[in-house]
C-alpha cells in the first residue's frame, strides 16, 4: 500500500512540474543548460519532503538520467542538466552539484560540492581576465554506495564503496573502498 501511495505522489509531482518541464523541453540545446540552473535554483527552496518528491520529477525529465527513489534535501544547486543519479542516493541539504554522476545507494551530507572536475577555470594569460578564458568541464563520477563527508569538495573521480571524510579536499581520484581525508584528501585506509 505505501509503494502505491508513493507512486500516486510521484505522479501528481510530475503533473505538478509539467509546466517547467514543458519550458525545458520547448528551449533550443543552446538554453537549456542555463534554463536548467535557473530551474534548480527555483526549485531547491521547496520544503520538506514533498520538495524533494518535486525536485526528483522534475530532474527526472531534465537530467540526462535521474531515478525517483532517491532524496534531495532543501538548498541543494545542481549546475549541469548532464548529471546522472541513480537508485536510492541521498543529497543532504545545500549542497553544490557540478556535471556528475553519482551511483547508487551514495550519500552526500550537507554542504558537499561536487566541481565539474578540476580545470573549469583557465587563467593562463595575464592579458585576459580569468572570467574570460573559459575552461574545461568534466563529469566527476561518484561510485555506488559511497558517502561524501560533509563540507567535501570533490573535483576528481570517487570510486565504489569509498569514503571521503567531512571538510576533505579531493584532488586525485579516490580508489574504490578507500577512505579518504585531509585537504589534499589522502588515502588513510582501505574497507575490506
Amino acid at each position: 500500500m505505501k509503494s502505491h501511495i508513493k507512486h500516486l505522489f510521484r505522479l501528481i509531482c510530475v503533473g505538478l512540474m509539467a509546466p517547467l518541464i514543458l519550458t525545458f523541453k520547448l528551449a533550443g540545446k543552446s538554453q537549456q543548460a542555463s534554463l536548467f540552473r535557473t530551474l534548480s535554483q527555483l526549485v531547491s527552496l521547496f520544503p520538506g519532503v514533498s520538495g524533494s518528491y518535486l525536485r526528483l520529477a522534475l530532474f527526472r525529465f531534465t537530467m540526462t538520467d535521474c531515478k525517483v527513489s532517491g532524496i534531495v534535501h532543501f538548498g541543494t544547486l545542481f549546475s549541469s542538466p548532464d548529471t546522472e543519479i541513480y537508485d536510492h542516493v541521498y543529497i543532504g541539504p545545500q549542497c553544490n552539484i557540478g556535471q556528475c554522476r553519482i551511483g547508487a545507494h551514495s550519500m552526500l551530507a550537507s554542504g558537499v560540492h561536487i566541481m565539474s572536475g578540476k580545470s573549469q577555470h583557465s587563467f593562463d594569460s595575464l592579458d585576459t581576465p580569468i572570467q574570460q578564458q573559459g575552461g574545461h568541464y568534466e563529469k566527476v563520477s561518484i561510485g555506488q554506495d559511497c558517502w561524501i563527508g560533509n563540507g567535501a569538495l570533490v573535483m576528481a573521480n570517487v570510486g565504489d564503496h569509498a569514503i571521503v571524510a567531512a571538510g576533505s579536499v579531493v584532488t586525485k581520484d579516490v580508489p574504490a573502498r578507500a577512505i579518504v581525508a585531509g585537504n589534499p584528501a589522502k588515502v588513510l585506509k582501505y574497507r575490506e
